[in-house]
């Protein structure tokens, strides 16, 4: 039998004010509040009768909202991983994602981990289980990244088939081998490229008769169907296209003769017999599946872009990048400088933030002992950590992805590195916004109106202020 493995990449970035932890109106998702409602009605709880029968990642703080605003669809998303393990040998549909969905290959290497030990993390959680491998945003890869992940005991990676170096067949695995010669591996599945443009842009998913018919046409190449695209693809961006799959999957495929299973359940039977190299981009930097040039949609105007209007460019990226480079690493100086003054070892406890994060009840106090040096400082424990956290969210890849600096995506990611100005401001460390403001000066927007980056942050900034007295009197001395 032919085997069939659709994977589902159901994602949204982090829309929560972080100043308030709720997720504020979002005209353009009108007639919902916001965007993750609007597309938790038309994608994630239709697609509950799907998820025991795909591969699926959901991203961590996605879930973290269905959680606390959807909870009967929450608990149908974790029920169907544990009812596919019981069908597929003891492993689940569900894999794990890097957590803010940062472009890994652009972090550096602390915050790569920091990303993964999260992700990896929240799915142990969640699920109740370890993570077999580990979506990474956009499918952003390089030698670094897929090392990081055999070093975290992974088992395999979905990649696009153009990110392997060389020609590859997307019916069989592929082994992937540590660059440091210590023979630890990882195997890789290249998707099918064309079969996943057609559902994701050429209407395949206008009948399931026709889907299973570019089913059965891509099995004659081989013993494996997979394809990975956005989970929003079904529901969301093309309506009905959740029936779709189901029909498909529950009564067409199955009549064809496809076996129906997942990543995990196919290597036990087939594991990989051949090596592959992969392509690491312009200058080592990364290659994904949505940018031909790499990475570079998420550091450059490389000519990627979605939305927009003619004559529009993306010349903001680089200097808003930047800007968020310097930042970081001046909040990780004074977060390492401070740190040792409160925490036994500062990026230790980072890493180890996401447990008070997800179960804080629980999990506080332990932290603190384990972690704080005085008691008496925890106010300043929790504001430098959540420093840190807010830092990592402003590299969620969605502020870079789409045409202008002033989109709402971006607009969230500016609120993050406010964030991060704040909790400076509260802990006494002199935040470096001259030097910041100046770069960000550089991210002009494509409306005249909206001017540039300063002006959207300081304009975010501003929320963070509790009366306009405070605002004015901090505002002076800004630019």
């Amino acid at each position: 039998m032919t085997a069939l493995i659709i994977h589902g990449h159901f994602y949204q970035p982090p829309r929560e004010n972080p100043w308030t932890g709720e997720i504020d109106p979002e005209p353009s998702a009108a007639p919902y509040h916001d965007w993750n409602e609007r597309i938790h009605a038309e994608c994630y709880a239709p697609n509950i009768t799907n998820y025991p029968h795909i591969s699926f990642n959901f991203g961590p703080t996605l879930l973290s909202w269905l959680e606390g605003k959807h909870p009967d669809t929450y608990q149908k998303i974790l029920d169907a991983d544990k009812l596919s393990a019981t069908a597929r040998g003891g492993h689940g549909n569900a894999i794990a994602q890097a957590y803010g969905h940062a472009i890994l290959p652009l972090c550096n290497e602390r915050d790569q981990l920091t990303q993964v030990l999260w992700g990896l993390a929240d799915f142990r959680f969640r699920f109740g289980r370890e993570a077999e491998s580990l979506w990474l945003p956009e499918t952003a890869a390089n030698d670094h990244v897929l090392a990081l992940l055999i070093e975290q005991g992974l088992r395999y990676v979905i990649l696009a088939p153009n990110q392997a170096k060389g020609a590859i067949d997307s019916s069989k695995p592929y082994l992937f081998r540590h660059p440091d010669g210590s023979g630890r591996s990882l195997a890789v599945f290249f998707y099918n490229g064309p079969l996943a443009r057609a559902i994701a842009f050429e209407r395949a998913l206008a009948s399931s008769k026709g889907l299973v018919e570019l089913f059965i046409k891509a099995a004659q190449a081989g013993s494996l169907v997979n394809v990975a695209t956005d989970g929003e693809t079904y529901g969301h961006h093309f309506k009905f296209g959740d029936l779709c799959l189901a029909h498909a999957l529950e009564v067409e495929a199955k009549t064809a003769g496809f076996w129906i299973t997942n990543y995990a359940e196919y290597l036990d039977r087939h594991p990989p017999s051949q090596e592959v190299e992969i392509d690491n981009g312009p200058d080592g930097e990364g290659s994904s599946w949505s940018c031909v040039h790499g990475v570079a949609r998420w550091s450059r105007d490389c000519g990627c872009h979605t939305g927009g209007e003619p004559g529009w460019h993306q010349k903001w990226r680089q200097p808003l990048r930047e800007a968020f480079n310097f930042l970081r690493d001046d909040a990780a100086m004074k977060f390492e400088s401070v740190g040792a003054e409160l925490l036994s070892d500062p990026w230790a406890a980072r890493n180890q933030y996401i447990g008070v994060i997800l179960d804080p009840e629980h999990v506080r106090d332990e932290f603190l002992k384990r972690h704080a040096l005085d008691l008496s400082e925890e106010s300043r424990v929790w504001d430098l950590l959540e420093m840190q956290r807010s830092a990592l969210l402003m590299f969620t890849s969605c502020g870079w992805f789409f045409s202008d600096v002033a989109g709402i995506e971006t607009i969230q990611v500016i609120r993050y590195a406010a964030r991060v100005v704040d909790l400076m401001n509260r802990l006494g460390l002199e935040p470096p916004l001259k030097r910041f403001l100046e770069i960000m000066a550089e991210a002009k927007s494509n409306r005249v109106e909206k001017g540039n980056g300063a002006d959207l942050f300081l304009a975010t900034y501003k929320r963070g202020f509790t009366t306009d007295d405070a605002w004015g009197n901090r505002s002076a001395s800004l630019r």
